[in-house]
């Protein structure tokens, strides 16, 4: 028969389970409710004259919080234009999507802008804030890179309709398809910034009826009926 080993005696530190790893603290904030905040205030104010002091008050956090989080004013820039394009532009292209035809595509496109643009869609800043954006300008050239592409998308997406629109007969091949997007583009644009000096829907829907008699124009050489 064995001899069996006295049990040796128990060592805490050995046998005490090792500390959970990875679990920092959890924020104490709502990130997607903070960027919706920050992405109001530059959309209200640009970015330049956005302070982090202006961005800390809004978005109900202290900056080592908004660093932890979003890296940089230039990080949380860049969320915040996608945010916007996300959450927002809906507003705009919605009808545009679904519309049979290119024209009352775009119809829907700029009538849809009044409203929104002028905030008759919800309790959102005047204007656009990627046609407004002058980040570019203010010597931040890769920000400006981000919201030249995204201003760049919408002629793409204009282009695209347009296209399918030669295809089903709407349109003639000879259109100048990429001058035609141009257009629309511009008079968006144009909207976007009188809806932030403080013009009304039925203004903005005006310029809408009136920029669809030039689509007549240049797309069947008759005025809108």
């Amino acid at each position: 028969m064995q001899k069996s080993r006295p049990t040796p005696p128990t060592d805490d530190r050995t046998t005490a389970p090792p500390p959970a790893r990875g679990r920092g603290r959890p924020r104490a904030f709502d990130r997607e409710a903070a960027l919706t905040q920050a992405t109001r205030l530059f959309w209200s104010k640009g970015y330049e004259a956005t302070s982090i002091a202006d961005l800390t008050e809004a978005m109900g956090i202290g900056s080592p919080s908004l660093y932890a989080a979003f890296g940089s004013k230039e990080a949380l820039y860049v969320e915040a234009v996608n945010h916007y394009r996300k959450s927002y532009e809906g507003l705009v292209w919605g009808r545009f999507f679904t519309a049979g035809t290119a024209r009352e595509a775009v119809m829907g496109l700029l009538m849809d802008s009044a409203a929104a643009l002028t905030g008759c869609r919800g309790d959102i800043p005047r204007g656009c804030m990627v046609t407004l954006s002058a980040v570019g300008s203010e010597g931040h050239a890769e920000l400006g890179e981000v919201v030249r592409s995204a201003r760049a998308s919408a002629v793409d997406i204009l282009t695209e309709r347009m296209a399918r629109a030669v295809a089903e007969g709407e349109i003639p091949a000879s259109v100048d398809l990429h001058a035609l997007a141009r257009f629309v583009q511009t008079v968006q644009a144009g909207m976007s910034i009188l809806a932030r000096d403080g013009a009304e829907r039925a203004e903005l829907e005006a310029v809408a009826e009136v920029a669809m008699l030039g689509w007549d124009a240049r797309v069947s050489g008759r005025p809108a009926p």
